[in-house]
């Protein structure tokens, strides 16, 4: 039997010390996934948990957190420009890229400075 990796099944964030509220302003208000429940043997290292799509986004806290300034998880939207607009209005800064060739995409950081990307899904 020839094994393969069938799909992602989460991706983990990074993030310091109480991240908590700020986590579900952001993933959970703005990007508007909603919020799961860690299992209970897990709570007690913080964080939290979103569906996104058919996968999930763990938010981990880390000791000592450094943002990924490089490494990122990109994620599919509807509405890249209405998003764009929401990142702004919040006052989080959004970095239009062009280099992939018929990919509507930008950057931003959550609110610990790691690297997200956002491409735009067809209508």
């Amino acid at each position: 039997m020839n094994l393969r990796v069938a799909r992602i099944d989460h991706i983990q964030i990074a993030a310091p010390e109480g991240c908590e509220p700020a986590a579900r302003e952001f993933y959970g208000v703005i990007l508007g996934m909603k919020e799961i429940e860690k299992p209970p043997v897990l709570r007690a290292r913080g964080g939290c948990w979103f569906e996104c799509g058919s996968q999930q986004v763990h938010i981990g806290v880390e000791r000592n957190f450094q943002a990924a300034k490089k490494a990122h998880p990109a994620f599919a939207v509807f509405r890249l420009d209405g998003l764009r607009e929401t990142l702004r209005a919040r006052g989080v800064a959004v970095l239009e890229d062009e280099n992939l060739p018929g990919t509507r995409r930008f950057y931003a950081e959550d609110p610990w400075g790691n690297r997200l990307e956002f491409v735009e899904l067809p209508a």
